[in-house]
């Protein structure tokens, strides 16, 4: 009962992503789907399942959470000042991975993905701490809900 079951992005302000950015959006929503945790502090709430619409508006991210019969269960807002540097940071290594897989040895190739895998975690951890109070979820499910804010924050234009 403390999962998500269903993930909307709002994308509709987006451009069109690129091939990368897409698979990495479907890969990371597939892996939220099939294993994640995702709490919200009861008081008055009502308990899930729960559905996620994820967007950002005025500049702030934003996490809409009904239940699975469609009852408000929570909406917050957060800033996207916090993440603007290792979004960015995440964006540049993904490049380089993208990049590096054309034309690098396997060792290149791990050394950057060993990188990337570094400034997902600074980003999930970025997520924890940002919804400290509002939403508990592991690290798992941080890093796939980060991956989803990067495709938002940028609006599928890096990659």
């Amino acid at each position: 009962m403390t999962r998500l079951i269903h993930i909307n992005l709002d994308d509709s302000n987006l451009p069109t992503p690129t091939a990368e950015i897409e698979n990495e959006r479907k890969v990371a929503v597939f892996d939220l789907l099939e294993d994640n945790s995702f709490t919200l502090p009861q008081d008055d709430r009502p308990s899930g399942p729960y559905k996620l619409d994820l967007a950002i508006k005025e500049r702030r991210l934003v996490f809409d959470i009904n239940t699975e019969q469609g009852e408000k269960a929570a909406e917050f807002h957060l800033a996207l000042g916090p993440f603007r540097q290792v979004v960015k940071d995440y964006f540049q290594i993904c490049e380089s991975y993208f990049e590096a897989v054309k034309t690098q040895t396997a060792g290149q190739i791990e050394t950057i993905d060993m990188a990337r895998r570094g400034i997902h975690n600074e980003g999930a951890r970025v997520l924890i701490e940002r919804l400290e109070g509002k939403a508990d979820i592991d690290n798992d499910t941080a890093r796939r809900l980060f991956t989803l804010i990067c495709v938002l924050h940028f609006g599928g234009t890096h990659g």
